[in-house]
């Protein structure tokens, strides 16, 4: 008897075990993402403003928040209109965000292919981070509501093969447990 064929055979019937996702989680997921695909689909989408060659991304990336729950996050060119009210979608795209709170800073990493550092326009205050960028080629934005308040003047940002890496301290160190209380 294969002593891994039962692990292999509970991946089989539900392939996000590993995340600890149950099956209402699961189907919450993916109706969250079929509810933004009839939306995109239902708005119509027009063409006239983009020339042969431009790109249209939209995606989902789904990651485990830290309370256990799926976050569903969109990313590229977002659905808009036009002055006249006709539907289309931006040229411009947002990208993909990751943010990790850490006791003593908030990190945050994006996604911005095809561009070159001195084009990148970041602008931080204390509850909010907005990245800009503005070139023939490319155009991506973003506003990140940040989890906690920050000194902006503390902000550090690299950025290297499409990823740029953001790093600022928090304001006040993250309260990190309770107060033990004796039970008489």
């Amino acid at each position: 008897m294969d002593p891994f064929k039962r692990d292999r055979d509970r991946r089989r019937r539900n392939p996000f075990d590993f995340f600890d996702i149950d099956d209402e989680d699961f189907e919450k997921i993916f109706e969250e993402a079929r509810r933004i695909m009839e939306e995109i689909f239902r708005e119509g989408i027009s063409f006239k403003s983009f020339e042969p060659g431009k790109p249209i991304i939209h995606g989902f990336s789904i990651k485990i928040g830290p309370d256990g729950k799926p976050r569903v996050q969109e990313f590229g060119n977002k659905p808009m209109k036009t002055p006249a009210g006709e539907p289309m979608i931006s040229e411009e795209r947002e990208p993909l965000t990751d943010i990790i709170e850490g006791e003593e800073e908030v990190s945050i990493t994006v996604e911005i292919p095809g561009v070159e550092k001195e084009d990148i326009d970041l602008n931080v205050t204390e509850d909010t981070v907005e990245i800009n960028v503005d070139t023939p080629q490319r155009k991506y934005h973003k506003i990140i509501d940040l989890p906690c308040e920050v000194k902006p003047r503390t902000t550090k940002a690299t950025y290297k093969n499409g990823v740029l890496d953001i790093v600022i301290t928090r304001k006040e160190k993250k309260k990190t447990g309770g107060y033990k209380v004796d039970i008489q």
